[in-house]
């Protein structure tokens, strides 16, 4: 059996493994909506949506002393006379009262795709103690992910062959071929029927706000993660209002195009792996050289090799040139996960892909009967392509790709080809890349992380300059995202200002 790897459970916060099965045959009926006493500020809701606004959750214990339930929210918020969706949510009540009870905090660890009701699982080691000590912690697993009423796009056995193929392709028959592959997503996604057209960032966001009310909040207080933290700039944008008290860790800059996004990653990404290099070089079982640059040259070389002549492991399944790509990535997000790459490495440089393999299962939520434990890996393209899909040809793609080598000789044309996913999606996209002003909203605390592999430090910076109330808080350290992941500078100010409203001071460095 192989062995989980252990650091990456907990370590990388956008990308938190596993998801459950929250009530008894999917919970509650979404129809019909039992009415809850309205939330004060709920009197200007548009009154077709007034039956979502005002429905009464059903609780359940789900163990843990967790509670589980369903949202409904309407498939289309133009139609929402029409189909319905439900949704899981979570949440650990606090046992404060009175002025001491602060209310919810909803919790989002990026993706798309990652289910969030897990991460509110894993609450105490994604929170500090003050902060659950007032807040109810509460997860939502967005439309069409987790637990939620989810996409369908691929069975088990095409999302493996997905994940192992030729993603960086040589030639045009390697070309032709992953589109091939990418096209089936799109199509699988499209096949579920209505909800694939309305998984983009803006819907979701509106679902956000109806949880906002029946958890009896007038304003929302969120902790967002990588993806998460567009989804609270979204948030805030069309609520400013309602904003509470918002950290945004680990920024996505909405005002970035597709192409700027996926350059300023692929250079976020080679710069955490020299990161990572200096790092080995420092410890006596580093199987790399010591000179930094010979040292990633190896780690290209591997994955050259690869794409030649995959590696066994101790399972049926090689380990392929794709799947060594998320092997050698996923450890990137969190310096606590270096090991196990170096462990990993060295195993691969001897002939056994075993370790990477089992990386790359972490990064995509497969489990060791086969199955995946949610839709992850093609949730993300769902909602990417419907966000803000700006390349739209083959041809596109194909000139993209050597500014993503430039960019990243590593991880460039992996990340390049990609794009490919979004040429043939058979839905249009409902959104676009634009500045977030979010004018009159409360304070918003935006965390940015100097060597960032997956949002990179100038993200945050974009972020924080567009939004009218925010104030930027810099972590000079490796890893994706900042709070709670070992610096108690960041955690003790994130905090201050969840529970006491106190903003670091301008230019605060940790």
């Amino acid at each position: 059996m192989r062995r989980r790897p252990a650091a990456l459970a907990t370590a990388a916060a956008a990308l938190v493994l596993g998801a459950c099965s929250l009530l008894p045959g999917g919970g509650p009926e979404p129809r019909p909506l039992e009415a809850a006493a309205p939330v004060a500020s709920e009197a200007a809701v548009e009154p077709s949506l007034a039956p979502f606004y005002g429905q009464r959750l059903q609780w359940v214990d789900c163990g843990g002393g967790f509670q589980c339930t369903r949202l409904t929210v309407p498939v289309d918020y133009a139609d929402p006379a029409g189909a319905t969706a439900s949704l899981a949510v979570v949440r650990l009540r606090t046992s404060a009262e009175g002025a001491d009870r602060l209310g919810s905090i909803v919790l989002n660890p990026g993706g798309p795709g990652v289910p969030g009701v897990e991460y509110a699982r894993a609450a105490t080691a994604v929170l500090g103690d003050d902060v659950r000590a007032h807040f109810d912690v509460v997860g939502l697993d967005l439309r069409g992910t987790g637990g939620s009423d989810p996409l369908r796009c691929l069975d088990a056995a095409r999302t493996d062959e997905l994940l192992a193929a030729d993603s960086s392709p040589d030639d045009e028959a390697e070309v032709q071929r992953w589109r091939r592959l990418t096209a089936q997503v799109g199509r699988g996604c499209a096949a579920t029927g209505e909800l694939a057209a309305h998984v983009d960032t803006r819907t979701a966001v509106q679902d956000l706000d109806v949880l906002r009310a029946v958890l009896g909040d007038e304003k929302l207080t969120y902790l967002g993660k990588s993806y998460g933290t567009y989804v609270g700039a979204l948030y805030a944008e069309r609520f400013p209002q309602r904003v509470g008290r918002f950290v945004l860790d680990g920024a996505i800059d909405p005002a970035l195009g597709d192409r700027e996004v996926g350059l300023t990653q692929a250079a976020g990404f080679e710069a955490a792996l020299g990161a990572y290099v200096r790092g080995c070089a420092r410890e006596d079982d580093c199987p790399l050289p010591q000179d930094p640059g010979a040292a990633v040259a190896r780690v290209r070389a591997l994955l050259a090799e690869l794409d030649r002549r995959p590696l066994p492991t101790d399972s049926e399944r090689p380990l392929t040139q794709g799947l060594a790509y998320y092997g050698v990535a996923y450890p990137l997000y969190a310096r606590s996960a270096w090991p196990e790459l170096t462990d990993a490495l060295r195993a691969a440089l001897q002939g056994d892909g075993s370790g990477l393999l089992a990386i790359a299962d972490a990064y995509a939520g497969r489990r060791e009967d086969g199955g995946y434990s949610d839709d992850r890996i093609t949730a993300i393209s769902a909602v990417n392509c419907l966000d803000r899909a700006e390349v739209r040809t083959e041809q596109e793609v194909r000139a993209g790709v050597p500014l993503f080598e430039e960019a990243s000789p590593t991880f460039g044309a992996f990340l390049g080809w990609g794009v490919l996913t979004c040429v043939d999606w058979p839905l249009p996209a409902v959104g676009r890349a634009e500045p977030v002003r979010a004018a009159g909203a409360a304070p918003v605390l935006v965390v940015g992380t100097t060597r960032d592999p997956a949002t990179p430090y100038s993200w945050a910076q974009g972020l924080a300059g567009q939004l009218a109330s925010a104030r930027l808080l810099t972590h000079d350290g490796d890893g994706h995202t900042a709070y709670r992941t070992g610096s108690s500078c960041v955690d003790e100010l994130v905090e201050a200002y969840l529970v006491a409203g106190e903003l670091p001071e301008e230019g605060a460095r940790c």
